[in-house]
């Protein structure tokens, strides 16, 4: 059963998603400063085959052919991410006026075309300078983030209503800060309770901001989501996936409903009892116009006496033997179902709105041509769980694929490709995939 367009109804909301340091590129051009991904990307064999984003797709430059890409596959709103580094090279203090220049313009040229921006204040990329000071770990963060979106609002909010504040906080405080795979490749426990508190009262804090200088603006907070299922119905296993579910779906999201960190599951999470103060329960609630749903697969989760804290791991997609992407992510395109169901069993649930949804496959060149048949039948099937979970009665608004264009996908390199539009690294063609004529097609 394919779904149309205008099953949906006229008011929900389809686009493309992408990120900065992704894409960018201009990495140390216009006074912008370093961030912890220009820093982490020079540590040797911390990114496949030692790349980096420093010059990427080159959007930096290239922003207006990339829009007119977009207006042309009929794409009516763009989400991105401003570099905070460009703003504020050093984190805090002094405004870079090229930075603010740039965005001006990415705005401007979006509006011009009829695309609409969905602006995320916080995807992944910290300046460096304050990463020094202690990064995420470092309580101030939460004043020295508020000062930034202050930023934003005032040089960006006459034309910007839709503000989205952080990105998969899951994924940085636990990448960044206990695992040590993504930047600043901090690991521990402790260092990843104290940047996951801080980063749960800047989200909170970053919309009261938001909210503050502009009544009218529509403001969310993105959270990475799989659907989580035991390995077998022994009761080892089925607690193991319980507690797989509190850090993959409901460490942030919980205290951001007022409802506290769920921590009974895990025992050692009421540690991060270390890092809060008088009245921080208060203020990790708010209550946001919309909630984004950011799901790619499912994981399945085993008893594990041998995985410290958790006592659970996950079983990979190979060992299962399924059919999997280029990321060895499992193909599960009702994943992105169960999660909007489990969603909206929250009682004071605001509306959801898919902001990543998408799929990395092999793409091939041929004859100026690149059909990726996978990703459409993805991009489809998952459209399809969205409809069948909006007709159930879950309060989902819109549907963002990421990503528009090929791009550097963090640890990973450029190897993994989730484009709509294919990208030529060493020449920067575009060219869009028959996925980014179907999206066209589909929006048209």
């Amino acid at each position: 059963m394919l779904m149309t367009k205008n099953s949906f109804g006229k008011n929900f909301i389809w686009g493309v998603s992408t990120a900065a340091y992704q894409i960018e590129g201009a990495h140390n051009h216009d006074d912008k400063g370093p961030s912890i991904w220009d820093i982490f990307v020079q540590r040797k064999n911390k990114i496949a085959r030692n790349q980096n984003g420093n010059f990427a797709c080159d959007f930096y430059y290239r922003y207006e052919d990339d829009l007119k890409l977009m207006q042309g596959m009929h794409i009516p709103n763009y989400r991105f991410s401003i570099a905070w580094s460009r703003i504020q090279p050093d984190g805090m203090g002094k405004v870079n006026q090229s930075g603010i220049d740039f965005y001006n313009r990415l705005i401007d040229y979006s509006l011009s075309l009829g695309i609409i921006p969905w602006i995320t204040l916080y995807h992944w990329d910290l300046p460096d300078a304050l990463e020094k000071k202690g990064g995420w770990t470092n309580r101030d963060i939460k004043d020295w983030f508020g000062q930034y979106v202050a930023i934003c609002i005032e040089h960006f909010g006459d034309r910007v209503k839709n503000w989205i504040i952080l990105n998969e906080p899951t994924v940085f405080t636990a990448a960044g800060y206990f695992f040590g795979v993504h930047a600043p490749g901090k690991k521990g426990l402790d260092n990843f309770l104290a940047a996951a508190h801080h980063a749960a009262l800047a989200q909170a804090h970053g919309a009261r901001v938001v909210k503050s200088l502009q009544r009218d603006s529509h403001v969310g907070t993105t959270f990475s989501c799989s659907h989580v299922e035991p390995f077998s119905l022994k009761e080892r296993d089925i607690i193991a996936a319980r507690k797989a579910d509190v850090l993959l779906n409901r460490f942030f999201i919980e205290p951001l409903l007022g409802m506290g960190y769920p921590t009974q599951e895990i025992k050692v999470l009421n540690r991060i009892e270390r890092y809060m103060k008088q009245d921080d329960d208060a203020n990790l609630k708010f209550d946001m116009d919309f909630i984004g749903v950011q799901n790619y697969t499912r994981e399945i989760i085993r008893h594990s006496l041998f995985v410290p804290f958790l006592r659970a791991k996950i079983v990979s997609a190979k060992k299962r033997k399924v059919e999997t992407t280029t990321m060895n992510w499992e193909i599960y395109p009702e994943s992105m179902y169960h999660i909007l169901k489990k969603f909206d069993t929250y009682s004071n649930i605001p509306p959801l709105i898919i902001t990543e949804s998408g799929a990395a496959f092999k793409d091939l060149v041929v004859d100026g041509k690149v059909d990726d048949p996978q990703r459409t039948q993805y991009i489809q099937r998952v459209i399809e769980q969205v409809f069948r979970a909006k007709s159930e009665g879950v309060n989902v608004k819109g549907y963002f694929v990421w990503t528009f264009l090929d791009n550097f996908e963090w640890a990973e390199g450029y190897h993994p490709r989730f484009g709509l539009v294919h990208v030529d690294f060493e020449t920067q063609q575009r060219i869009i995939k028959s996925s980014g004529h179907w999206y066209a097609e589909f929006l048209r």
